[in-house]
């Protein structure tokens, strides 16, 4: 015989709405919310999603939307949001799109059809036409670590990129550097990095060789080719930047490739402190982002307007720290 929730209100001695109450995170009493959740589960009453969606209810999960799930950085991230989900009573449903525009849509089409609540879009993501449908139907999103696309009013808690990539850059001058160079992926956090690793040589009188700015695909391979080759030219950096830490392993890779000692014949830098950047021989200097805080603050903006208790969009920009480790040293 199917458990209801008519079942669950007598065995805890309450309501049928205090019950309902329970079962959409609204507010009820302690105990009262206890002896639900005990009548539950010695009923193993599991209340239908679908059922709840199809009365306009809410669902109690979120769509989580991220580029790339073997990225170190968006794999923690992923962990931090569930684990706060979770904390706060909501069920995630996680989908990698690989930089496409085309998944993107496709998974939030799909979410929309399994009726969640609202969404986070973290790190890179193409289809701003996307969040803009989401964003005219009240549909309730923000943009975790990754830059709004100018006149998007929207959500947003992420790092400040552009001062990031500024540090970095202005501490390997500051160690004498001056033919510094940039791997990066395409995404709007990187082009961020990329101006302020800019402004630092700017600020320091250095030229910027246009050559000496490389984009590549989120891979490790694609940035060690791109390092091999950049190596081979007449006039090699003598520090290169990866815009996060992923990369800077293949730009590792790449110069151990042809024989170089690090960082005496090549310094390395990354971007996020990810358990990669301690873990690898020589450990990374990087740039650290919050991540356990900016994902907390996130979800907690999310459900506020998600359970109507903020209307007005909020965006936190986040300051970055450096993190000065062995892959770096001073150059005569």
């Amino acid at each position: 015989m199917k458990i209801t929730i008519y079942d669950v209100a007598e065995k805890a001695g309450v309501s049928i709405s205090t019950v309902s109450k329970v079962l959409n995170n609204q507010q009820v009493g302690k105990k009262s919310k206890e002896k639900v959740l005990s009548a539950m589960n010695e009923l193993k009453y599991k209340p239908s999603v679908l059922a709840s969606a199809l009365t306009g209810k809410r669902t109690s999960t979120i769509g989580f939307l991220l580029p790339d799930i073997a990225n170190p950085f968006i794999a923690e991230m992923a962990r931090q949001v569930e684990d706060r989900a979770h904390e706060r009573g909501y069920n995630l449903v996680i989908c990698s799109t690989d930089f496409r525009s085309e998944k993107e849509e496709h998974y939030v089409s799909l979410l929309r059809q399994k009726s969640v609540d609202g969404f986070i879009f973290a790190g890179g993501f193409k289809n701003r036409n996307v969040v803009m449908e989401l964003l005219k139907e009240n549909v309730p999103v923000i943009l975790l670590a990754a830059e709004p696309h100018p006149n998007l009013t929207v959500n947003t808690v992420t790092v400040d990129n552009f001062v990031g990539g500024y540090e970095i850059a202005n501490y390997l001058i500051s160690q004498g550097h001056k033919n510094i160079a940039v791997i990066a992926e395409d995404a709007t956090s990187s082009q961020e990095r990329i101006r302020g690793y800019k402004q630092a040589m700017q600020d320091h009188n250095l030229y910027v060789q246009d050559e000496h700015i490389m984009i590549c695909n989120s891979s490790v391979e694609h940035a060690q080719k791109l390092t091999e080759a950049t190596l081979d030219t007449p006039n090699p950096p003598t520090a290169i930047i990866g815009a996060n830490d992923l990369l800077a392993i293949g730009i590792l890779i790449g110069a151990r490739e042809k024989n170089l000692v690090i960082p005496q014949d090549l310094s390395i830098t990354g971007f996020d402190n990810t358990l990669l950047s301690k873990c690898c021989d020589p450990t990374l200097t990087t740039v650290d982002q919050p991540i356990q805080s900016m994902c907390s603050q996130a979800v907690d903006i999310l459900l506020a307007e998600i359970e109507g208790k903020h209307n007005t969009r909020q965006k936190i920009l986040v300051l970055p720290k450096l993190i000065i480790r062995n892959s770096t040293c001073e150059v005569y």
